[in-house]
């Protein structure tokens, strides 16, 4: 027994269209009924997306705050390596400069004594 009833095309055409608005009827009494707290939720998404974007920008000025802090400190390291490289090769230049002036005086010391020999020489020859 297939359908005791006897459901002509038009029957089935009312009966899907009552269906269909019976649908759109219930959507509509349910979004009347969750009005309230559609509002509520909306206010409540919206605080929380305020709250994480504040989140967010705190974040990343945290990272470049401690990007700009690397980078002083990378800066003061690399100018004391500087300062200290200067500082080396300003004592290396001293210390050479203090050796050549004793190598200096060292020769002029060895010349006038020669000079005073030669002279002593010279005078008792004379």
């Amino acid at each position: 027994m297939k359908n005791i009833r006897n459901n002509e095309h038009s029957d089935r055409r009312s009966a899907a269209k009552d269906a269909k608005a019976a649908l759109v009827e219930a959507f509509r009494a349910a979004k009347k009924a969750a009005e309230p707290t559609r509002e509520a939720r909306q206010t409540e998404r919206r605080l929380i997306a305020e709250a994480r974007d504040k989140r967010r920008s705190e974040r990343e000025q945290m990272k470049l705050d401690e990007q700009n802090r690397v980078a002083a400190e990378a800066a003061a390291r690399d100018a004391a390596v500087t300062a200290a490289a200067r500082a080396e090769i300003d004592a290396r230049e001293l210390a050479d400069k203090n050796r050549i002036e004793r190598v200096l005086q060292d020769e002029a010391a060895r010349k006038a004594e020669r000079d005073r020999r030669y002279a002593n020489r010279k005078a008792r020859q004379a």
